[in-house]
């Protein structure tokens, strides 16, 4: 309860999501009002999704100052791994009763042999990869979505905080990795299908029996708990002597460490359990999508992710859920070609077209002249306000509410 006593945002966030799920669901096809079409449950499922690993961002950026652009690539990797499991299982319950109608019973080979060839069949293979090994196990591949992007992770920021490698060198490196890894899924013989990806991910075992209206709602209620849970961990993180020294490493790395704080620790634990939240993510995104493939992890996804927390308000939980919100919602509205296009005597104006231009141009312009994004309006509203230097620097991070943020 004190948690919720220090920071008012938190019981209001929790108030308002729970609110916003319940009038999705009652206007949802599956209540049976049919004001929220299941497609737009589906988007607004998947936003959650794309919020939870924006506060993900917010954690390991505005928190601890690692601007990483490589945060999506963990977000894939928990849609991978989930969705072998979902690809195997479907598969697999269409081999068998295919195979049923035969005069002998299959054996297990030929069962294994046959949803392999139906997996792979479209890259040219006709084996299953040693990496499906555990695919057809739901709890294996469950822990795999927590295990693959925390290996990922350690190994990669073990390496480049004990190097001490910072600011726009370790930006680059976490850039180069995502891309690194995009390109190896490209392969065909990466064993996870090349280009092609994983499809068919909406059909979830099992659930046959239910139609799409009500799994996307279910999805939708999964979401939605997931972004709650996450924020409330991250917020008693950031709320104590944790969140304290992060901010400090943000601030002044060279003071934190002559202090005598193990900096390199406290990166790789953040780097880390962000990489973990944004497998979590991505496992929950895709099945509501239905397909991923390689060009989900391409590094331009991880620059997006950046740009949604800065629009938002890096540095503040409810920013970056904020911003990850509003330029997914907006982006699928430009995009879907809801939003009218424009003569311009001999030019016409399409927004599909102009969508990506108008964003950079908004990160832009937030850089320069909002840097605390649309979360500093709610600053504004609350009373808080930058200190008064009286013309002394605020510190490295010229976003942060330090003395604020000293009291939490």
């Amino acid at each position: 309860m004190n948690l919720f006593r220090k920071h008012p945002s938190l019981p209001v966030f929790l108030g308002l999501l729970a609110a916003f799920v319940l009038a999705v669901t009652l206007m949802s096809e599956a209540a049976g009002a049919g004001l929220v079409s299941t497609s737009f449950v589906k988007t607004l499922g998947k936003t959650l999704c794309l919020c939870l690993i924006a506060l993900a961002m917010d954690l390991v950026w505005g928190y601890t100052g690692i601007l990483s652009l490589g945060h999506f690539a963990f977000f894939g990797l928990g849609g991978y791994m989930i969705g072998m499991w979902l690809m195997y299982a479907r598969t697999e319950t269409i081999v068998e009763a295919s195979l049923a109608s035969g005069a002998l019973p299959p054996t297990p080979q030929e069962v294994q042999d046959a949803i392999a060839t139906q997996i792979f069949g479209v890259v040219g293979a006709s084996d299953l990869p040693a990496i499906w090994s555990l695919a057809g196990s739901l709890p294996a591949q469950l822990a795999l979505v927590v295990l693959v992007p925390a290996a990922l992770a350690a190994v990669f920021g073990w390496l480049a905080f004990r190097a001490r490698v910072t600011g726009v060198y370790l930006s680059i490196l976490t850039q180069a990795m995502t891309l690194a890894l995009a390109l190896w899924l490209f392969q065909n013989d990466s064993g996870l299908r090349g280009n092609n990806g994983l499809s068919g991910l909406q059909n979830i075992p099992g659930l046959e029996q239910h139609g799409q209206d009500l799994v996307s709602l279910w999805f939708f209620w999964a979401s939605a708990l997931a972004l709650g849970l996450g924020y409330l961990g991250a917020q008693w993180l950031v709320s104590g002597k944790f969140g304290s020294v992060i901010r400090a490493i943000r601030d002044d790395e060279a003071r934190v460490r002559f202090l005598g704080y193990p900096v390199e620790g406290f990166k790789l634990f953040v780097f880390v359990l962000t990489a973990v939240v944004a497998g979590l993510a991505g496992a929950l995104y895709y099945p509501q999508a239905g397909i991923v493939n390689p060009a989900e992890l391409a590094p331009i996804a991880s620059i997006y992710l950046a740009v949604w927390v800065a629009i938002g308000g890096r540095g503040r939980l409810y920013g970056a859920v904020i911003g990850a919100a509003f330029v997914s919602l907006v982006s699928t509205w430009f995009t879907g070609g809801n939003a009218p296009d424009i003569p311009l005597g001999g030019y016409t104006l399409h927004w599909v077209d102009w969508w990506q231009v108008l964003l950079g141009l908004s990160f832009v312009a937030v850089t320069l002249y909002a840097p605390r994004g649309i979360g500093g309006l709610f600053d504004l509203l609350a009373g808080l306000r930058a200190p008064n230097r009286r013309g002394a620097p605020l510190g490295p991070d010229q976003g942060a509410l330090q003395e604020k943020e000293a009291d939490a």
